[in-house]
């Protein structure tokens, strides 16, 4: 499976296909195309629940020029918000608002976004759907849908102990 692009999107669940339309019809990707996107989460593996957002990973090398053209590309969307913080000494700028029933939210920081943490854990999230049935599958909905975050589901279900968006990372090069 190709992430690095959404064409997959136009094959794919009745939401997914959506996702595609709205991200399409607003030039989401394409407004943010000098910033490396890549639509990371539930909904490009298909374990999204009713309230799954896009979220969509950004690389900036200038924090302020990045922040100054998610503020141009999408203030005027509804419900728009832009946040600046620091977490584990890294510097992200976090987006977020609605297109068409979609809650959207842009994470950008310094590192390309095929190393950061939501490319990489998708893609071991994929990895491990792909290894698994259905039923797998549909757990993990479950177990969101109780509220529980992607990465905690998956830790529950594979017996992972301590913190499982670092545990997960084993499974890279599995």
């Amino acid at each position: 499976m190709d992430f690095n692009t959404i064409e997959y999107l136009k094959e794919g669940t009745t939401r997914q296909r959506e996702a595609y339309g709205v991200l399409t019809e607003y030039q989401v990707l394409a407004k943010l195309e000098a910033f490396s996107p890549i639509l990371v989460g539930t909904i490009p593996i298909n374990i999204d629940i009713e309230t799954s957002d896009l979220d969509i990973i950004c690389y900036w090398t200038d924090r302020q020029t990045f922040t100054a053209m998610v503020r141009d590309g999408f203030s005027s969307e509804k419900g728009f918000s832009i946040r600046e913080s620091s977490t584990s000494g890294r510097d992200v700028v976090v987006a977020n608002f609605s297109l068409e029933g979609f809650d959207i939210e842009i994470f950008g920081e310094n590192i390309p976004t095929r190393q950061q943490m939501g490319y990489r854990h998708m893609l071991i999230e994929h990895k491990l759907l792909s290894e698994r049935d259905e039923a797998f599958r549909q757990e993990i909905i479950a177990l969101k849908r109780k509220g529980y975050k992607t990465e905690p589901a998956f830790g529950l279900l594979l017996g992972l102990q301590g913190n499982p968006y670092v545990e997960l990372l084993a499974y890279e090069n599995v």
